[in-house]
């Protein structure tokens, strides 16, 4: 699976646990809906500001490492 699918997993089964909508999620994070559909999705074609505004909300952080060679 790809990274931006597995982001777009955690961001929906979070978004559900919260009991939110995708619209309510997108208020929230100021953001369109299609954004947050997108990220679910996992489509790629969504910009990374809109990314951490949607895990500020629902209280995620991402982390970024170096990958292992």
């Amino acid at each position: 699976m790809p990274a931006i699918a597995r982001i777009g997993t955690v961001f929906a089964e979070r978004r559900i646990a919260l009991r939110l909508t995708q619209q309510t999620l997108a208020d929230l994070a100021g953001v369109s809906r299609s954004s947050v559909q997108s990220l679910e999705r996992g489509s790629g074609s969504i910009k990374f500001g809109s990314v951490l505004e949607m895990a500020d909300v629902l209280g995620l952080r991402i982390d970024v490492s170096a990958a292992v060679e």
